[in-house]
């Protein structure tokens, strides 16, 4: 059993946010009378919101990381079905459950975050035998701000200053940790993984990459002149406005970046290369119905292409940057598939030599 300073140590070492619930949850069973530790966020699909529960640790042993990319948004339960944990929330504070009178076993529910403006919203679930005492629930405090202040350090290191989107750091980070070193090795990845879940010793990481996952890029048509005309102020209002309508189409666990100027991308696990298409054209649809103050009519073209064993971020960005090229070169306003524009014969597929691409 490690001491309250041990775990605080282990806590602010993370470099990656993904690991700070699961370092938390280890924390409270090692240090408190605990039973279980189930942090739960909410994550949205097309304006419904939902439960995920990321991380959930037994004092006995076992528990499991949730992979967002993976999970089955219409399994989730709905916001309504936790009710201690939607009044959590709603209030920001505190919320204590009593399940067989005040002797007995209980469930607290504290909030992830003091303020409801951080777009990844969650509670702190403790299962306990017993009510915790004033110096317990003060270890619950100290870790929990802790967390906090770790969470938001490191959200701005990953963030684009401008839009709050994730930036091309964040990409590549998350393109080697979460896609290309899946936990369970392979192609029939699972939305839930257990903690005890063990790397195939030698395997190489570039082949672990599971084939359902894709990366879409997207550029707003014609910015140059947008920004020529209406001048720069504008021109970053509509950037502004276009990652507003990036993150009200895609789904709380894709991954949107800014690239940089007009470029943005996203990442997604789907299992259908026409339900990827169908997203992009929901997002190619709202931006050609949005009517952008100041600047009027504004279009943008997506590409994507699916992520191979062999890929960086780099490659990736590549064939997802052509597709947009190609729309962008037939007049804007639309969403290609790079591996349908292969299959069609109007793109050379690329063949990849050291740090050299050929055509």
């Amino acid at each position: 059993m490690g001491t309250l300073i041990q775990h605080l140590i282990k806590l602010t070492d993370h470099r990656e946010r993904d690991l700070l619930e699961l370092t938390m949850s280890k924390a409270l069973i090692d240090l408190l009378p605990l039973q279980r530790v189930v942090i739960a966020r909410v994550v949205s699909e097309e304006g419904s919101n939902r439960w995920l529960q990321v991380a959930r640790l037994d004092a006995k042993g076992g528990g499991m990381v949730a992979d967002p990319l993976h999970v089955d948004f219409s399994s989730l339960p709905k916001l309504e079905d936790e009710k201690d944990r939607l009044r959590c929330i709603q209030t920001r504070s505190r919320v204590e459950v009593a399940l067989q009178g005040d002797a007995g076993p209980r469930i607290s529910y504290a909030p992830l975050f003091e303020s409801s403006r951080t777009d990844d919203d969650g509670v702190l679930e403790i299962h306990a035998p017993k009510g915790l005492t004033e110096a317990e629930q003060g270890t619950v405090d100290v870790l929990l701000h802790v967390y906090r202040n770790m969470y938001h350090l490191l959200a701005y290191s990953d963030r684009d200053g401008l839009t709050g989107l994730f930036n091309r750091k964040s990409l590549d980070d998350t393109f080697y940790s979460a896609v290309l070193e899946e936990l369970d090795e392979g192609a029939g990845s699972s939305a839930y993984a257990p903690l005890d879940s063990k790397p195939v010793v030698g395997q190489e990481r570039r082949h672990r990459v599971p084939p359902n996952y894709w990366l879409g890029t997207v550029s707003v048509d014609h910015f140059n002149a947008i920004g020529e005309k209406s001048g720069h102020l504008i021109a970053e209002e509509v950037l502004l406005l276009v990652a507003r309508i990036l993150n009200n189409t895609f789904r709380t666990y894709d991954r949107i970046y800014r690239l940089g100027g007009e470029q943005f991308a996203v990442l997604m696990h789907c299992p259908d290369e026409g339900l990827v298409l169908a997203a992009f054209e929901r997002f190619r649809t709202n931006m050609d119905k949005f009517n952008f103050p100041q600047a009027g009519h504004i279009t943008a073209c997506g590409g994507f292409t699916r992520i191979t064993a062999d890929d960086s971020p780099s490659t990736a960005l590549e064939r997802a940057e052509r597709a947009v090229d190609y729309g962008q070169h037939q007049g804007g306003n639309q969403v290609a598939s790079y591996g349908e524009l292969v299959r069609k014969g109007l793109l050379g597929d690329l063949v990849n030599v050291g740090d050299v691409d050929l055509f």
